[in-house]
C-alpha cells in the first residue's frame, strides 16, 4: 500500500464563516495556516490543518469603525480569544468513501484549546500531482464555550440572540510531496 502525502497550498486554500442570529447573518474568511493530507491507495486515509484565528475576516460589515469593533468582539474572550489561542486545528480521524468522489469524514476539532469530534461530508479530487477537497462543517459554538448570547444559557434574548451553529466552508488545495529516492 503506497501512502502519498500532499502538502496543503495555503495560498490557494480558503475557510469561508458564516455566523447566524435572529435578524440576519454575518459571513467572512479566515486562512489555513498549514496541513497536510495523506492517501493510500489513492483513498483518502487521514490529514490535518491548522487555522489561523488571528485572519479572521468579517465581510459583510463595510463600515471599518463597526468592522474593527466586530472583529475586536470575535478575538476577545466571549468568542474565539485569539490572544491565548492563536490557532485552531481539525485532524481527521476516519474517512469512508462514498460514490462520486465524496468522502464522509470525521475527526477531532480544536477551538480554544476544547477538543470536540466532527464529522461532515466532502467532495475529494484526486490527480495525479494535486488534490482538492471542499465541505462545508457545522460547528455548535457553545461545545467550545461561546457561549455569547446563547439561547441555550441566557433567556430573554430576542433580537438580540445569535444561534450557536454556525458554519465553515472549507475549500483545499494540496500538492504532492515527492519522497526522496532511497538506494
Amino acid at each position: 500500500m503506497e501512502t502519498q502525502k500532499f502538502k496543503i497550498s495555503t495560498a490557494q486554500s480558503t475557510i469561508d464563516w458564516i455566523g447566524r442570529k435572529v435578524t440576519g447573518a454575518h459571513n467572512g474568511t479566515i486562512a489555513i495556516k498549514e496541513g497536510t493530507l495523506f492517501f493510500n491507495t489513492e483513498r483518502l486515509a487521514g490529514g490535518r490543518f491548522v487555522i489561523d484565528m488571528k485572519s479572521i475576516n468579517i465581510l459583510d460589515v463595510t463600515d471599518p469603525a463597526t468592522n474593527a469593533q466586530f472583529a475586536g468582539h470575535l478575538a476577545s474572550d466571549d468568542f474565539f480569544n485569539i490572544e491565548q489561542y492563536p490557532e485552531a486545528s481539525f485532524e481527521i480521524t476516519s474517512t469512508e468513501p462514498r460514490h462520486d468522489n465524496s468522502y464522509r469524514i470525521s475527526g477531532l476539532l480544536t477551538v480554544k484549546g476544547i477538543i470536540h469530534p466532527v464529522s461532515f461530508t466532502a467532495q475529494v479530487n484526486l490527480a495525479k500531482e494535486s488534490v482538492t477537497a471542499t465541505g462545508t462543517i457545522t460547528i455548535d459554538r457553545t461545545k467550545f464555550g461561546i457561549r455569547f448570547r446563547s439561547g441555550n444559557f441566557f433567556k430573554d434574548l430576542g433580537d438580540t440572540l445569535i444561534y450557536d451553529d454556525f458554519d465553515l466552508h472549507v475549500s483545499i488545495t494540496a500538492e504532492l510531496v515527492h519522497q526522496p529516492a532511497i538506494f
